[in-house]
């Protein structure tokens, strides 16, 4: 087997260390709760995670001990509410403190996007009324030298190690995924190493209408990890389980019963489900 292609475990103990920058991408869509639930069991520390929409890995991984900061530009579970870890740590510092830097989403997409062409920053229009720059060092105006027009800079992003799961891999390392792509692409060119958990590794990709693919020269290692999104779905494979992220609001309420579930259903080795 190409040496590309490793054990999850393994991954993730090859490519995230303490301290890093991690992003763990995934719109609604292949979120890689895998990958973030074998962190936790290797117990990281102080990462600083990265996501556009955090919802509830983030919030498994903010209550578990495993972040010192969080960069997004929202952060909830969806169709339900807030998520309850991430609102104890910012409000009571539980389990530790929590910073934060809060950007827009088309801001984000956008400093992605400048981490995968090698460029320093990223240019938009917006923020106008908003006091958020005010708030955030990392949101700049600046004059385009052609128009004079203000615009708003943001520094590229290139995090330390991007996550992300899609449906399949070929033995070469080769990853393909459709449906929703959110910015995964973005994500594993702009980082420093990638990790891909996938559901299942074939001979050889068979094309998709609308499916990105990404080269294995451009990805660092790739997880065989089936179920590895769950309870968010992978289209063409799964189901949202939408039952999960109901119950997640109670779960995640109450410290004792967070700490009670993650033991039992993460700690354990057991996939995300009730």
């Amino acid at each position: 087997m190409n040496s590309k292609i490793m054990p999850l475990a393994e991954a993730i103990a090859a490519h995230v260390r303490d301290g890093m920058t991690v992003a763990m991408e995934g719109f609604t869509h292949l979120i890689p709760f895998a990958a973030g639930h074998e962190v936790i069991r290797q117990e990281r520390r102080d990462l600083l995670l990265v996501r556009m929409t955090p919802d509830i890995i983030y919030d498994q991984l903010i209550g578990m001990g495993c972040a010192r900061g969080l960069m997004s530009s929202w952060g909830g579970n969806p169709g339900v509410g807030s998520i309850h870890r991430f609102r104890d740590a910012i409000e009571n510092q539980w389990p530790a403190p929590l910073a934060i830097q809060e950007h827009s989403h088309a801001d984000m997409a956008g400093r992605y996007q400048a981490g995968a062409s090698g460029l320093p920053f990223s240019v938009l229009r917006g923020y106008v009324g908003s006091d958020l720059p005010k708030q955030n060092p990392n949101i700049q105006s600046i004059t385009c030298p052609f128009t004079g027009e203000k615009l708003v800079a943001v520094p590229a992003l290139n995090p330390d190690v991007a996550i992300i799961h899609a449906q399949e891999a070929d033995r070469a390392g080769n990853v393909q995924l459709w449906g929703i792509p959110g910015v995964q692409k973005e994500a594993v060119l702009a980082a420093k190493r990638s990790l891909v958990t996938v559901e299942r590794i074939v001979d050889q990709l068979e094309p998709r209408p609308g499916s990105v693919v990404l080269p294995g020269w451009v990805i660092d290692t790739v997880a065989e990890a089936p179920n590895g999104s769950q309870p968010s779905y992978r289209l063409g494979v799964t189901t949202r389980d939408n039952a999960f992220y109901r119950e997640w609001d109670a779960i995640s309420r109450d410290r004792d019963e967070f700490t009670r579930w993650m033991e039992e259903h993460v700690l354990g080795g057991a996939a995300a489900t009730v």
